[in-house]
């Protein structure tokens, strides 16, 4: 167990070591009992959280700030549109002002080649811990409250527990592909046998493919890649059927073409839950384009954690600011 986080970047938990996740993972599961037992854990008290949304988003910022209110700090919601951001202020001087009145800075940015790079920029200035609420590469706090349900369902053992990770049609709009590159990344290094479906032209990036891989050597995991979405169900323990966008082949913003019209058939049914093993898990980020991602039959059936893992970003992103802002 790793016990010294204070000022730690959370960027990518590629970033972060296996002991330094299993602790984060062991304070998620701390807090969660808290909170059912409705136990104090003013962790931060005073502490001050600045969110910054270039986006829209209902899970990620009520659970960070459910979660600093529940640790006994505040939270500051930023919307850029509204920041001298939108005057031009670059990435630096909002990251070193801000550090210099409050004790995090949390940002969400899914603009395609931008917002990794903002947040490194943002990084690379600040005297405070820099917090990704996902950008067009990661999304860490939501790949590790997947792994915290997947743990909590199947035991905290997952070495060869088959995972499929599976692109499904949506018409809402072009998706970042930080999702699928979070898990494809972490869960491979916890012994997990990841299968990545998708048609062709949904590709990840190169590196995304070889670092997977890498992982999953290192770790007594597996990777590989199909774009036959009835073998990624087929025996599946787990999957994660999600829209995501085209990015590496076509950077155009248009959330429909030809190329996703063709492939309204990648849909989670009923039909292709039944190829999965007895007692699978659905999971999904939220929201989901019910209709055309998943039929309401299996998002709202026995084999669904969607609101478990909802509920879990919650306590995983209250882990990441009880030790990324206080522990020592």
């Amino acid at each position: 167990m790793q016990t010294i986080f204070r000022g730690k970047h959370f960027i990518t938990l590629e970033e972060w070591s296996l002991e330094e996740i299993d602790t984060l993972l062991d304070v998620s599961y701390e807090l969660k009992r808290d909170f059912a037992m409705d136990r104090p854990t003013d962790y931060l008290p005073r502490k001050t959280v600045f969110l910054m949304f270039f986006e829209q988003s209902t899970r990620t910022r009520n659970s960070m700030e459910a979660g600093i209110t529940q640790l006994g700090g505040h939270a500051h919601f930023l919307d850029t549109s509204n920041m001298q951001i939108a005057h031009g202020e670059v990435a630096k001087d909002t990251a070193v002002i801000l550090s210099r009145m409050g004790h995090a800075i949390a940002c969400r940015n899914c603009f395609w080649k931008q917002g990794n790079a903002y947040l490194r920029e943002m990084a690379a200035a600040a005297t405070a811990p820099i917090i990704s609420m996902q950008d067009d590469i990661y999304h860490p706090l939501q790949a590790i409250a997947d792994l915290m349900t997947i743990q909590e369902k199947r035991g905290r053992n997952t070495t060869n527990l088959k995972v499929s990770v599976i692109w499904a049609y949506a018409t809402t709009h072009k998706k970042p592909i930080s999702v699928p590159v979070s898990q494809v990344l972490l869960f491979p290094r916890y012994g997990i046998d990841v299968t990545l479906a998708y048609p062709e032209g949904y590709d990840l990036p190169d590196w995304v493919i070889a670092k997977a891989k890498e992982n999953a050597a290192r770790h007594g995991g597996s990777f590989r890649i199909t774009h036959d979405q009835e073998e990624a169900y087929r025996d599946a323990d787990v999957v994660f059927p999600k829209n995501w966008g085209n990015w590496v082949t076509n950077e155009s913003t248009d959330v429909i073409g030809s190329l996703s019209d063709a492939n309204k058939r990648w849909k989670c049914t009923s039909e292709l839950m039944a190829l999965t093993a007895k007692d699978s898990l659905y999971m999904h980020a939220l929201p989901a384009d019910r209709v055309n991602e998943v039929e309401d039959a299996v998002i709202d059936g026995p084999h669904s954690a969607i609101y478990d893992e909802a509920e879990n970003r919650l306590h995983t992103a209250k882990a990441v600011m009880a030790l990324t802002m206080g522990g020592r």
